[in-house]
C-alpha cells in the first residue's frame, strides 16, 4: 500500500466530498470492529474524497489511545488505499505526537489535528505544538481551527514556513473576516476544509471563501444526497442548494439542535433509520429517544425512500 505525499493528499482532499464516519460501539460500548469495518466498505463504494477515522463524528474524544490506533488500523487494512484516509492526533503535545508516529506506523495517509485538550495557550505556544506535531511525522496534517486551538494569520504564516507537511486548514469558528484574510494570505498554500457542525448549513457561503470542500457527517447514512447536495454546491445551483436545505438540513438541524452532544448522535441514529447498524453514543454523549429516533427517520425517507423501505 503507497501512502500518498503531503502534495498528494492535499489535492486529493480539495477535490471532492470528505466523510467523517462513525465509530461503531457494542452494546457494552466496546469497539465493534466488524460493524465499523462494514461500514467504511461500504462508504468506500461511493465517490468520496478522504475518509477521517476516528475523527470528532467517530468519537475521538471518547476513545482511549490503545483504540484510536486500532480504529485507524482497521480502516487502514479496509480501505487500503483506495481513498485517502486521515488518522486524528490530539490532547496534549506529547499525546498529539504519539498518535501521529503511530497512525503512520498504521498506514494512514495524513492526519487531522485536533486542538489542545482543555488549556488555553497563547499563539506561540500553539504554533509550537503544531511544529512539533508536524516534525513527528512525514504525514500530511491538517489543522482543525476550532475552540481553544484558534490560530492567527501571523501563527499561520509562521507554520506555513517552516511545516511543508502542514497542507490542510479545517474551519471550526465560522469566523467569515478570517477566512477572507486567510484564503487573501495563503492562496492554494492550504486545502480549506469547512468544518462546522452539518456543515452543509454554509457550504455555499463558504465556496466563495476559498473552501473547497467539508466534512459531511450525513454522508454516514445517506450518502446519495450528501455527494448531490456537494455537486449542487460545487455547481453554484443555488436554487438547487436552497431546496435540499428546506427539505432535508434545516428540519435536521431542528431535531439535533434538541439537546447538546446531538451532532454525533444523530449520526448514529441516522444509519439505525436506513437500517444499518448506527449503535449507541459513548458517554457524556447521550442517544436519541425513540420518538426523536422516529422523526428522523421520517425525514430520512422524505430523500431516501428506498433506503428505508429495504430495511422495513
Amino acid at each position: 500500500m503507497t501512502i500518498r505525499t503531503p502534495q498528494e493528499l492535499a489535492a486529493d482532499l480539495g477535490a471532492g466530498l470528505l466523510s467523517f464516519p462513525v465509530t461503531h460501539f457494542t452494546k457494552d460500548l466496546e469497539f465493534d470492529e466488524r460493524a465499523y469495518r462494514s461500514h467504511l466498505s461500504w462508504l468506500s463504494e461511493y465517490d468520496v474524497a478522504g475518509l477521517f477515522a476516528a475523527g470528532g463524528s467517530g468519537e475521538f474524544f471518547s476513545l482511549a489511545l490503545p483504540e484510536v490506533d486500532r480504529v485507524v488500523r482497521a480502516a487502514a487494512d479496509e480501505v487500503k488505499g483506495r481513498v485517502p484516509l486521515l488518522a486524528p492526533a490530539g490532547m496534549a503535545t506529547a499525546i498529539a505526537v504519539e498518535l501521529a508516529r503511530n497512525a503512520e506506523a498504521a498506514g494512514a495517509d495524513g492526519l487531522l489535528l485536533f486542538p489542545p485538550y482543555l488549556t488555553e495557550a497563547s499563539k506561540g505556544g500553539l504554533v509550537t505544538h503544531v511544529r512539533a506535531v508536524c516534525a513527528a511525522t512525514s504525514l500530511g496534517v491538517v489543522y482543525y481551527n476550532r475552540a481553544n486551538g484558534r490560530l492567527t494569520v501571523e501563527a499561520l504564516r509562521q507554520l506555513a514556513d517552516k511545516c511543508p507537511n502542514l497542507i490542510g486548514f479545517k474551519d471550526g469558528i465560522g469566523d467569515v473576516e478570517l477566512m477572507v484574510r486567510i484564503h487573501a494570505e495563503f492562496g492554494d498554500r492550504f486545502t480549506y476544509i469547512g468544518g462546522l457542525p452539518t456543515a452543509e448549513t454554509f457550504a455555499l457561503p463558504y465556496l466563495q471563501l476559498g473552501v473547497s470542500t467539508y466534512s459531511s457527517a450525513i454522508f454516514n447514512f445517506v450518502p446519495e444526497f450528501a455527494l448531490e447536495f456537494f455537486a449542487a454546491v460545487r455547481a453554484g445551483d443555488r436554487e438547487e442548494v436552497h431546496r435540499r436545505l428546506r427539505k432535508f438540513i434545516v428540519p435536521y438541524l431542528a431535531i439535533r439542535d434538541r439537546h447538546q452532544g446531538y451532532a454525533v448522535s444523530i449520526i448514529k441514529a441516522g444509519l439505525t433509520a436506513v437500517g444499518r447498524h448506527g449503535g449507541r453514543v459513548r458517554p457524556p454523549l447521550t442517544d436519541l429517544t425513540e420518538h426523536e429516533l422516529n422523526d428522523l427517520t421520517e425525514l430520512v425517507r422524505t430523500v431516501s425512500p428506498s433506503a428505508i423501505r429495504r430495511h422495513e
